[in-house]
């Protein structure tokens, strides 16, 4: 049986920045997506798709309201932006 490979998250300065912006409730379910991004990308709670007009960036839910926008590097995820749902949509970068 094959193991899976676990992905690196690399944060941006932006994604830093956004996460302290969060209040502590939201906070703590991205800490649990993230895990669950960084063990297997396709975690149905995550509702992983590709953001139209972009090339290679995609969005994941945090929750019913925020998102959180990366792109695939070698051998790692790159953490782009996390917030409000529409507002992050907009602006993926």
């Amino acid at each position: 049986m094959r193991s899976k490979k676990t992905l690196k998250l690399t944060r941006t300065e932006k994604f830093n920045k956004c996460v302290l912006e969060l209040d502590p409730r939201t906070r703590n379910k991205l800490k649990k997506q993230l895990h669950f991004l960084m063990n297997d990308p396709r975690h149905p709670s995550l509702h992983v798709k590709k953001i139209k007009g972009t090339h290679s960036i995609f969005e994941a839910r945090v929750n019913d309201f925020y998102r959180l926008t990366f792109e695939y590097g070698k051998d790692e995820i790159i953490l782009r932006i996390v917030g409000l749902h529409n507002s992050t949509l907009k602006k993926p970068r």
